[in-house]
């Protein structure tokens, strides 16, 4: 049975679940229940705090968890991650009052303010800077004002709050970081269970990130067509009843399929229709 650490909290909580309801297994329905068997799937998940998922897949406990890049570095957990799951995406940046710093080597004999001091203490220590680092839970931008610090590390996303208490970032980003599915460092890569588990998920992936397209077209125009939907291997191209018609199916990328149908009826394609993708293996 395939043991699973899954956030129970937070902004990683939400999406995961979501993602793992459309990989076909069962979810919570309470946000009390802290473990839950899937028979179907014998599989069993565990819902536990973002931070601690690193530490309980570490020790072998648990088969694999899905957490943030930021969390797990973080952790100093000898667990890696094996699959990057596209959402919760954040940048992790230093910001200081306007003046204080413009690079990472401003920051010597300076303290830096954060929640995730093992992530910033291996920055400054690859940087080669010595720095003060204190460890807040929770905002870190009020330590400037406070006193605490003069320099402050922690997630950027449109950089309100930073500006709204008199901060800005600065210098290159510290790390990029998302949720991504781990497993304990040195652990089986060739485990058949985990190995299914992480295909369901890269399915999702695809699904969310395609769509089916269907279209009639000209013979002549075929070629012209099928190099806008080159599909992944290639499109399947069907005659129709009408002769010197064609029928094409091929999937495209979600982002670019409005864009696709207006080139595709410009060549003269009709009936352009697209479809979602609910599930994939590739």
């Amino acid at each position: 049975m395939l043991r699973i650490a899954v956030p129970n909290k937070g902004a990683l909580s939400g999406p995961a679940a979501a993602m793992l309801h459309e990989a076909g297994y069962r979810q919570r329905k309470e946000s009390k229940e802290l473990v839950l068997f899937d028979n179907v799937n014998d599989v069993e998940f565990f819902y536990l705090r973002p931070r601690d998922i690193a530490i309980y897949v570490s020790s072998g406990r648990l088969d694999i968890g899905i957490t943030g890049r930021d969390l797990l570095l973080d952790s100093g957990a000898s667990a890696e991650e094996i699959l990057q799951l596209g959402f919760a995406r954040s940048t992790f940046r230093y910001a200081a009052a306007p003046g204080t710093a413009t690079g990472v080597a401003d920051l010597a004999g300076l303290t830096v303010a954060t929640s995730y001091e093992g992530v910033v203490g291996k920055h400054l220590a690859d940087s080669g800077v010595s720095a003060s680092v204190v460890h807040l839970d929770g905002a870190v931008e009020t330590a400037i004002q406070l006193g605490v610090a003069q320099v402050i590390a922690d997630v950027v996303e449109t950089g309100t709050s930073l500006r709204n208490a008199g901060l800005e970032a600065f210098g290159e980003p510290i790390m990029e970081s998302e949720a991504v599915v781990i497993r304990r460092t040195g652990a089986d890569a060739d485990d058949v269970e985990v190995r299914k588990f992480l295909r369901r998920l890269q399915g999702v992936l695809v699904a969310r990130r395609y769509v089916m397209m269907d279209y009639d077209i000209r013979v002549e125009q075929v070629e012209k067509a099928v190099a806008l939907t080159p599909g992944l291997e290639s499109p399947t191209v069907s005659p129709l009843h009408h002769e010197g018609w064609v029928a094409v199916r091929a999937m495209v990328p979600t982002a670019e399929a409005q864009i696709i149908m207006d080139q595709l009826y410009d060549l003269g394609a009709r009936a352009i229709l697209t479809t979602g993708i609910h599930a994939a293996r590739l």
